[in-house]
């Protein structure tokens, strides 16, 4: 007796999903342009870079008078330059700003020192895309060439910022080293963007328990291509035995809002900045806390890194010795008035500070009271020449004349 094995009946599966889809499920490779696109780096950036251009450069000279260190600032040509016309077609802001998105996005910033018999005549910006970097093979003894569009330069006649650097050429950008969760924002942006431009509509698969011919397969997929196109109101009817099955949830379902937030606050580590900064809260600490501790942990450091530079391509090797950028930020670090006076009372209390070194901090003409207020109590200790004064009697005591029970001398400094 022949047995026979029942043919099972299965259902064929007619697959709808676009190659939007297969590209959000594919690893993307993240870009300096992607990149940009995420509102957080944007922001992050954007902010840091304005900071920087705000924040004029100053040259200074250090040097010994009366075997005593002395700072003063230089008036030198090459500060206008760094400050306000630098004569590229960007000028000095613009140049920073571009500055700050190399740094960032790209393999480091590079500014071209334009010279005529040794003098710096303009400094020119250049966009990180045309630099190729010509390396030796020498891990000890490392040596390169600036390449831009095939004409190769030494390295000094760039000033050169790089992030991250182990070589002094070129930088890791945080698109190389953070590009999993840039990755990540960038696709939730692009899967958001796809539901709003098909009005919401879920994706799905459609099953038929009978075989479809390629005609009707055709007119299903145009139809379902006008359903997602959210350009009309089209009505799409299945024929008998078709069942259409959701294959994703909507925005909602899948709390793309929480997971933006996340992202974003992810991001904020890489620039070492609160969230609160860039959607304009601030919920832990007052707001003036909140900027200065983003200037500390995220711009100064970036400021150090453009001084260092600056030191070492823009000043001549007989400069190096006693010459040095800095930027000035003593407005950015002064914090609010309210703050700012209470130190100032404190420090004139406690008789480290005159009231004109005071105005001075406030950049404010002196009043010419140049003592401070020791008050009638106060006894002083010379650790010199071992004498104490007594402010309230006028009389000072010699120390190295209390042996044992002798006399004390006093002597009257009127």
């Amino acid at each position: 007796m022949r047995f026979f094995k029942k043919k099972e009946k299965r259902a064929e599966e007619v697959s709808f999903e676009d190659a939007l889809l297969r590209s959000l499920l594919a690893k993307t490779e993240m870009t300096k342009d992607k990149a940009i696109q995420i509102p957080t780096v944007s922001g992050a950036i954007s902010l840091i870079g304005d900071i920087i251009a705000s924040t004029p450069i100053k040259l200074y000279q250090e040097s010994v008078v009366n075997s005593e260190k002395e700072t003063k600032e230089i008036d030198d040509y090459r500060v206008t330059l760094l400050n306000e016309s630098t004569g590229d077609t960007l000028n000095a802001s613009e140049m920073w700003r571009a500055v700050t998105r190399d740094y960032f996005l790209g393999k480091g910033a590079y500014i071209y020192i334009n010279k005529e018999q040794g003098k710096v005549k303009s400094i020119h910006y250049v966009d990180e895309k045309n630099i190729a970097i010509q390396e030796n093979t020498d891990p000890i003894f490392k040596d390169f060439n600036i390449s831009v569009q095939g004409t190769s330069y030494n390295p000094y006649n760039f000033i050169k910022i790089l992030r991250n650097t182990i070589n002094g050429a070129s930088g890791e950008s945080i698109v190389s080293e953070n590009d999993l969760i840039l990755s990540v924002a960038y696709n939730a942006l692009r899967f958001e963007d796809a539901l709003v431009r098909k009005g919401g509509n879920k994706k799905g698969y459609l099953t038929s328990e009978k075989k479809v011919t390629k005609e009707t397969i055709d007119d299903l997929k145009d139809s379902f291509r006008n359903q997602y196109s959210n350009n009309a109101e089209n009505v799409i009817i299945l024929n008998e035995g078709l069942q259409f099955k959701e294959s994703s949830n909507t925005a909602v379902e899948m709390q793309l809002n929480e997971g933006k937030t996340s992202n974003a606050a992810e991001i904020c580590k890489i620039f070492h900045m609160s969230p609160n900064l860039l959607n304009g809260s601030s919920v832990t600490i007052k707001p003036e806390e909140e900027i200065q501790k983003f200037v500390k942990l995220a711009v100064l450091p970036f400021m150090k890194i453009i001084e260092s530079a600056l030191n070492e391509d823009l000043l001549l090797e007989k400069e190096k010795k006693s010459f040095y950028y800095a930027f000035d930020t003593k407005e950015l670090l002064r914090g609010s008035a309210k703050d700012r006076f209470e130190t100032y009372k404190t420090a004139i209390d406690s008789k480290v500070m005159t009231i004109d070194e005071a105005r001075y901090q406030e950049d404010m003409k002196p009043l010419g009271l140049d003592f401070i207020n020791l008050g009638l109590g106060a006894v002083l200790y010379n650790t010199k020449t071992q004498e104490v004064f007594i402010a309230n009697t006028g009389t000072s005591v010699d120390m190295q004349n209390l042996k044992g029970g002798d006399n004390i001398e006093n002597r009257n400094t009127k």
